[in-house]
């Protein structure tokens, strides 16, 4: 992946898409290498987290995450879900963050050289694009290793560079014995949710 040092640089990273990725190619991401990667690479001013959490169940899975990334070097922007029954009666958990990713993105593009969007999620192309119109460099980050791909194809066309998330597996994987707060690991926890929606629980 090309960087420069010197890069004005914005991590914005989609909770549930990079986890459904991760797990599409069976490891775990420890959040605090993940980190010191982008910090050693470019001029990291912010590293955002989008999740959306669950407020009345007496504990939240992801709940030890997203305080260890809190206090951690990360922003975590988040937001209670919205739970609802469908028309066949399944309960289902709607929390989507697209919206606060974009205007954080936008808000910030002024401010920023580069801009790396962990997500597959096709909605962003249009998001990519307006930030590449202030003369900001967008990276996004996914994979086309998993069957189907996580990544649209228009996003990954649309985007300054593409970095294949398998290809940081070396850099960013969990090692064993380190502490699972910085990192995925739950593999259970999810409930049916409406597509491109925040799954309801993550890994802590």
């Amino acid at each position: 992946m090309y960087f420069h040092p010197n890069e004005r640089t914005a991590l914005f990273i989609d909770g549930s898409n990079l986890y459904a990725a991760a797990k599409s190619l069976n490891f775990y991401i420890d959040y605090k290498r993940l980190l010191t990667l982008f910090q050693d690479k470019s001029w990291l001013i912010r590293a955002y987290y989008y999740t959306a959490l669950i407020e009345d169940i007496e504990y939240s899975p992801i709940r030890p995450l997203v305080d260890w990334l809190d206090y951690n070097g990360y922003t975590m922007v988040t937001k209670p879900t919205k739970e609802f029954t469908d028309s066949q009666g399944r309960r289902k958990i709607k929390g989507n963050m697209d919206i606060e990713l974009a205007i954080d993105m936008l808000e910030m593009a002024d401010k920023l050289d580069h801009v790396v969007l962990f997500s597959g999620d096709g909605d962003f192309r249009r998001l990519i694009e307006a930030v590449q119109g202030r003369g900001v460099r967008t990276t996004v980050v996914s994979t086309i290793r998993s069957q189907p791909p996580m990544i649209a194809d228009e996003l990954r066309r649309q985007a300054d560079q593409f970095i294949e998330l398998q290809r940081l597996i070396p850099d960013i994987e969990r090692s064993h014995g380190e502490r699972r707060e910085s990192t995925f690991d739950q593999d259970d926890g999810y409930e049916d949710h409406d597509e491109g929606d925040e799954p309801y629980s993550e890994s802590a």
